[in-house]
């Protein structure tokens, strides 16, 4: 098994499970195949690593800046990691790449060196965040960093699906999702603490 570190929508569990089990979701202008292996994850829980996440390059799903992480950035970002196979790892790596599900990619490199560049699109770049009770923890992000990409506003679904996942994994308040969401580059200065919580409550 390994862990599937999500920092973006897919920290959502009805968000991830259109990766698992395939389908699409109202709104996103996507369909997704899903995954080989359609159990849902054995289990999930919230993790904090050292690193930035932050919104750039422009989302064909949700119109607004993609998320992505940063492991070399100081601070510390939050996430939700999923206990999965290595098979279901890498149809979800795929579809994030816009790949079709069903190739298994070699986890060699990424689980000896901490990290491994499948291609140079976003989200084409492994990386090995530490183990987790003994496990692996692995997720995707692009190979740039931080600074070597122009900031994106994220669009307010997609906001809404970060603050929800990240409510629904456990140890954080509204507040604290929201205070953490808009520090995050990209979303600091367009959307303000009290703007995602008015996401999370409907107002």
């Amino acid at each position: 098994m390994v862990w599937y570190v999500s920092y973006g929508s897919n920290m959502h569990m009805d968000r991830l499970a259109l990766y698992i089990g395939g389908g699409s979701h109202p709104g996103a202008g996507r369909s997704y195949p899903g995954c080989r292996d359609r159990r849902a994850p054995v289990r999930s829980l919230a993790v904090e690593l050292p690193g930035r996440l932050y919104f750039a390059t422009e989302s064909a799903v949700w119109t607004g800046g993609r998320g992505f992480y940063d492991p070399a950035a100081a601070g510390r970002m939050r996430a939700r990691a999923h206990l999965v196979t290595p098979q279901q790892f890498c149809d979800i790596a795929a579809q994030e790449m816009y790949r079709e599900p069903g190739g298994d990619v070699d986890l060699g490199t990424v689980l000896r060196s901490g990290r491994d560049e499948l291609g140079p699109g976003r989200y084409e770049t492994l990386v090995c965040c530490g183990v987790l009770d003994g496990v692996p923890a692995l997720t995707f992000t692009a190979p740039w960093t931080m600074r070597e990409v122009e900031w994106v506003k994220p669009a307010a679904a997609y906001v809404t699906y970060l603050a929800a996942g990240l409510l629904e994994s456990g140890p954080w308040d509204e507040r604290s999702v929201a205070d953490y969401l808009s520090n995050c580059p990209g979303a600091a200065g367009h959307w303000s603490s009290d703007q995602i919580l008015e996401l999370l409550t409907g107002g």
